[in-house]
């Protein structure tokens, strides 16, 4: 016994010298924590300082690293024994999902995952992540016996350090608390989104950045029980945290909204002996699946979103609206406690929180057992490349007729299917999540919502679908493994035009100086039809390129291209290879607008589609040396969406138009088309509903009703069907008929001279999402996409943004047809 007590002294002193060679963070850095802004590398550096102390409870993985070359990093956090046991635990954990076979051998272990400045300028919580893991290993060890701590210190480090550099080269000393100061006023774009502009809090599902693609692989391997995404809001507001508002996503069970109520409670406890002011069950919803917070309930935790007043304009201190100055001292401080407190209620319920986890994976109960999905093979394999990032299973239909809710006709139907039609099922662990993805219609209990409230798929990536339910069965791809073979004796090689990827193919071969045609009207050529759009590869257009067809082969092999080899360019129908309604594109020089006046998220979104999608070059204009800039260079100048009014005056305008008119060809997006509507020179004009009597008695609103009665007025990411004239170059690839998402009322009346590529006409068809009375009064007769003939040139309308979070696959290609089709012209400016 007296030996037995001995150890145990021993292993407390053990401890605690270990305990005294941590260094806290104001000690590692040489200031006071929330004295200072820190550097990613220092927070790095910091990490492993506490891993080198603590060997044995604390383990870093690095899962990636940004464009801008900087590191990813979790911690793991446990006691001894679980860290001696960890992939046991995680394993166990899978198992209890459904997601590893096997039996779960449970240790009742709870798993939390707290993920720190996903908006580079909400830049408390990183600095909060170093005293939270000191804390918790110098005070907090009781909680880590059954919880297993996974800290994320900052998931958005490109943007972190975009605000910290430049504040710390900005600000003050002693730093100033006006709020006019320069400190508190980040410039464009500021540290918000990540190196190409992106909001990763909307990232989660659709994964287009490195970042939220790198976390997702080790997230899916945890599949924690809590997580919380830490957040800034303005500095008038105290802070935030659960449970969360109304609307709540259908698949949320009763389970996980009532816990979220205990760990406000807990939060509240510890906020009500400071004195701290908060606010719980307002405005941060439950529905949109993309965020920090619904991503991981949708995948069985608890999600939550932290909101700390502050943001990038509070610096290291500010005056707020009430006279209180807010410094980063308490933001950080508010941010340790909840994370605590967070890992203390997780501990003291780990048990029920690993039950509750189980049932959730149970899909029983779900409507529709069965996705089927059918349409061209590259919007197939672009929609399967998205469900295996989520680790979401699938298979290929076995053939047979299946009936359920046709998403074409917004009611029931069938569709005959093939062995290349996808099978999304929700018997399956993340079932839940493949129901919020892919379900035609989000079940909607509030209009006054966060963010958008339509996102399905099988529209987004413009897919033929039916819901069914009824179990589909399924089988494994078949493989195909055809290679493209170079044939020396042929005339040229053609391709029909249907996605991103053959928009690719024709961006390789530009950039190796192939000259590529494309036609206007559909042709047959030795048994094969080519609709408009297809592309031509003349060899006689390119004598001078050495290896002529093994150079497009290898091009054609890298994008999965199979181009056939026609032997001659006499057609059996349809124009020849000669024919003017076969053009030759003409490789366009491409300026963007940047800067000032643009959407900071518009422009990144175009960024990032040149760079990481289509690989093409552009060239970046900052608006505020547009004046100033020769456009003689470029014929093609693409404006994001933007608020341009303070930007555009009449000598400006004119400049562009002088431009158009020479051959120059604008593409405006979404609000960029504000300002040209209703000018002189463009054909655009707002739509306007005409007043009712209902205007009139919405005047007399009570005040406590007026922000619901306003959801009339909106759309918040609502999906309509629109006409199309796939006739025109700007819909080449498309068919009669497409599913954009629109994000707002404004709409512009049908063109009078010119085209109307897609519209929406006398009666709008909602298909998903919500639109408010009046709004929908203002779609009718609506343009969506057109084309203004201007001189040599045109001016080319995309209302909807086709971009927006870049997870709207199957509108990109209308952008893509703007930039190589559309008046395509070779005049030299």
């Amino acid at each position: 016994m007296q030996k037995s007590f001995a150890l145990v002294i021993a292993l407390l002193i053990s401890l605690s010298a270990v305990a005294q060679n941590l260094q806290s963070p104001s000690d590692f850095l040489g200031y006071g924590i929330g004295t200072q802004f820190s550097r990613h590398h220092q927070v790095l550096d910091y990490y492993a300082h506490v891993a080198g102390q603590f060997p044995q409870q604390v383990k870093l993985q690095t899962y990636g690293q940004t464009y801008e070359r900087r590191d990813l990093m979790v911690a793991i956090i446990s006691s001894e024994d679980n860290m001696n046991n960890l992939e046991q635990i995680r394993e166990n954990n899978l198992k209890n999902a459904g997601i590893m076979e096997g039996t779960s051998n449970s240790n009742a272990i709870a798993i939390v995952w707290l993920s720190y400045n996903v908006h580079g300028n909400e830049a408390s919580s990183t600095e909060a992540s170093m005293l939270t893991i000191y804390k918790l290993l110098t005070e907090n060890q009781d909680y880590l016996k059954n919880t297993v701590v996974i800290m994320d210190p900052c998931i958005n480090p490109d943007g972190r350090d975009r605000y910290v550099n430049w504040y710390n080269k900005t600000k003050s000393t002693p730093y100033n608390i006006d709020q006019q100061a320069s400190e508190h006023n980040e410039p464009w774009p500021a540290g918000r989104p990540n190196h190409y502009l992106f909001d990763l809090n909307r990232d989660w599902a659709w994964a287009t950045q490195i970042e939220t693609q790198s976390r997702l692989k080790v997230y899916n391997k945890w599949m924690p029980h809590i997580h919380v995404d830490f957040h800034e809001q303005g500095i008038n507001e105290p802070y935030y945290f659960a449970p969360a508002a109304a609307p709540f996503h259908e698949i949320i069970s009763d389970w996980q909204r009532n816990f979220q109520t205990q760990i406000g409670k807990n939060h509240a406890k510890y906020f009500d002996a400071e004195g701290w002011l908060y606010f719980t069950r307002e405005r941060f919803d439950l529905l949109y699946p993309s965020y920090g917070d619904t991503y991981p309930t949708f995948m069985g935790a608890i999600g939550m979103t932290y909101e700390q007043g502050g943001h990038g304009r509070a610096g290291l201190g500010i005056l707020n609206d009430e006279g209180e100055v807010l410094t980063l001292v308490d933001r950080l401080t508010h941010h340790t406690v909840t994370g605590l407190s967070t890992i203390e209620i997780s501990s003291k319920n780990a048990q029920q929180l690993n039950t509750e986890f189980a049932h959730y994976f149970n899909n029983s109960k779900l409507l529709y057992k069965s996705y089927v999905l059918q349409g061209h093979a590259d919007k197939i394999e672009s929609l399967t490349q998205l469900l295996d990032k989520h680790e979401i299973s699938y298979g290929f239909a076995q053939g047979g007729n299946v009936t359920g809710f046709d998403y074409r006709s917004s009611k029931q139907g069938s569709l005959q299917t093939t062995m290349n039609d996808l099978v999304v099922s929700t018997n399956q662990p993340k079932g839940k999540m493949v129901k919020a993805l892919l379900e035609p219609n989000t079940k909607l209990s509030d209009s006054l919502t966060y963010d958008i409230t339509a996102w399905s798929l099988p529209y987004a990536y413009g897919l033929e679908a039916v819901a069914s339910k009824s179990l589909v069965s399924s089988q494994k791809r078949i493989i195909d493994t055809q290679i493209p073979s170079p044939n020396t004796k042929a005339t040229g090689y053609a391709s029909n035009w249907n996605s991103l990827q053959d928009a690719q193919y024709l961006a390789a071969l530009l950039r190796q100086n192939i000259k590529v045609r494309f036609t206007e009207k559909p042709f047959i050529s030795q048994g094969n039809t080519y609709d408009r759009g297809a592309l031509i590869i003349v060899r006689g257009d390119n004598k001078a390129v050495i290896d002529f067809d093994q150079k497009v082969m290898d091009i054609a092999l890298e994008f999965k291209r199979f181009p056939d080899a026609l032997t001659s360019g006499f057609s059996t129908s349809g124009p020849d290879f000669g024919s003017p309604d076969i053009k030759l594109v003409s490789p366009p020089k491409i300026a963007m607008l940047s800067g000032a006046h643009t959407s900071s998220l518009s422009y990144g979104a175009l960024w990032h589609f040149f760079e990481q999608q289509l690989h093409y070059p552009v060239t970046s204009i900052n608006t505020t040396d547009l004046s100033s800039t020769n456009l003689s260079k470029y014929n093609i100048l693409v404006m994001p969406n933007g608020y341009y009014d303070g930007l555009l005056d009449e000598s400006l305008t004119d400049k562009i138009k002088t431009w158009v008119r020479a051959g120059g060809k604008l593409i405006a997006i979404d609000g960029a088309l504000n300002s040209f509507a209703g000018k002189d020179g463009f054909g655009l004009r707002r739509n306007q509903a005409e007043d009712s009597l209902e205007d009139t008695q919405n005047k007399t609103i009570k005040y406590a009703d007026r922000e619901r009665n306003n959801t009339k007025n909106l759309i918040t990411g609502a999906i309509f069907k629109t006409d199309v004239d796939n006739t025109h170059p700007m819909a080449f690839g498309y068919e009669d008929h497409y599913f954009t998402l629109k994000q707002g009322s404004t709409s512009y009346s049908l063109l009078d001279t010119g085209y109307n590529v897609a519209y929406l006409g006398d009666n709008p068809k909602n298909i998903s999402g919500y639109a408010g009375q009046q709004a929908l009064k203002q779609l009718h007769n609506s343009l969506i996409f057109g084309e203004q003939p201007l001189g040599s040139g045109s001016l080319i309308y995309i209302s909807d943004d086709v971009l927006f979070r870049s997870f709207w696959e199957n509108g990109k290609l209308f952008f893509v047809n703007s930039l190589f089709f559309v008046n395509n012209t070779m005049v030299e400016l």
